[in-house]
């Protein structure tokens, strides 16, 4: 087969899902690739969660649920897997050869669950396939995509994978801010001349950051002088959510602080825009978005992670003396005593925040999505 051709139509079909942090580099890289050509088509192959229907609808995507299931070696979830297998990957290879009747198809592992069973059918179809892994520690899917992938990339640092080339984080237009600091804050109606502190939890929230922070406005609210902040919360995902937009919200208000406050936000080039600094959970999403804007981080990884590969997404920004990297643990008080209390001295201390993103400067671009439209490009 030869290599695509500005003047061929090509359907590039992007798998993955479950997470924004999945589908967002999927959606920055069809960005750069509808930016080649206007012969090129993407459409996202995702997972049956309700909030990837909400994001790709939000942006204006096409997509088709995949209802696949996490492999995990607990015994219910092994027998799902095993049991619903072989019909996923007969559905996805049905979808993919209505594809490639029409067009030349190029199929991109995003990562997670729903990779697996599209590239299965993939390579059935004698598809090429590029996988691209956004964490620092692959996951399952990952480590059996990449056996079965023409091309590997890499948007995080791996260990043990020589043969993985290794990009600059991926970052969509939407997430890289379109203007200065005042302006972002204007824009998002906040006041432009207010230090801004942006809390997040990616795209499904975190439970223990809005906690910590709640906590720390009542017991610190004197270090938040002078001081704004965007909250992205995440949706209410169980009935032991007792934190929700509209309590976060009171929290601040109740406090005295100004405050914009989301589950999510689509504009987060504007949000971390508007930041002076930022705390929150390190996905390799949240790490680039960093990145690409210039901001300071207090990250806290996710403390379930047996692997803990969000503290090694976020550890080359730390070595770069870029971020800090503190544990959560879980409970509030103690969050406030540990990483509320690292997050107050860089809050106070501004030429500390000027000399963390004059290093993030010296780390170049988060160009990654254009080195992967590059490579969907040459795949033969």
């Amino acid at each position: 087969m030869n290599a695509v051709r500005p003047n061929d139509n090509l359907r590039v079909v992007f798998a993955g899902g479950g997470t924004g942090g999945h589908l967002y580099p999927a959606l920055a890289v069809a960005e750069q690739l509808a930016e080649r050509s206007e012969q090129i088509e993407s459409v996202f192959y995702c997972s049956t969660r309700p909030l990837d229907a909400r994001i790709l609808a939000e942006e204006g995507a096409s997509f088709i649920a995949v209802p696949a299931r996490p492999f995990s070696l607990r015994p219910v979830e092994l027998a799902s897997f095993v049991r619903t297998w072989s019909g996923v990957v007969r559905r996805c290879r049905r979808q993919l050869r209505q594809e490639a009747e029409r067009n030349r198809v190029v199929v991109v592992a995003m990562g997670g669950f729903v990779s697996a069973p599209v590239v299965a059918a993939a390579r059935k179809e004698r598809l090429p396939v590029v996988l691209v892994n956004l964490d620092a520690t692959p996951g399952r899917a990952n480590k059996w995509v990449a056996k079965r992938s023409g091309v590997v990339l890499t948007a995080a640092e791996v260990g043990g994978f020589p043969a993985w080339k290794r990009i600059r984080p991926i970052v969509r237009w939407a997430a890289i801010a379109d203007g200065d600091r005042p302006f972002c804050r204007r824009e998002l109606g906040l006041d432009p001349a207010v230090n801004t502190l942006v809390v997040t939890g990616a795209s499904q929230g975190a439970r223990t950051i809005n906690r910590l922070m709640m906590e720390l406005i009542e017991r610190r609210r004197g270090a938040f002088e002078g001081w704004q902040v965007i909250h992205q919360c995440g949706p209410v995902a169980t009935a032991k959510d007792t934190l929700d937009e509209r309590g976060i919200a009171a929290g601040y208000e109740k406090a005295g602080i100004r405050a914009l406050v989301k589950p999510l936000f689509r504009e987060m080039g504007r949000v971390f825009g508007a930041a002076d600094i930022a705390i929150g959970r390190c996905g390799a999403g949240t790490v680039a978005d960093a990145w690409a804007n210039r901001v300071p981080c207090v990250f806290m990884p996710y403390p379930y992670h047996k692997d803990q590969h969000q503290r090694l997404n976020a550890l080359p920004l730390e070595k770069a003396g870029c971020a800090v990297i503190v544990q959560d643990r879980i409970d509030a008080p103690a969050n406030v005593a540990d990483a509320g209390e690292v997050l107050i001295g860089l809050m106070a201390d501004g030429a500390k925040r000027e000399s963390m993103r004059d290093k993030l400067r010296e780390l170049g671009p988060a160009d990654g999505a254009g080195a992967v439209a590059d490579a969907i490009l040459a795949c033969r």
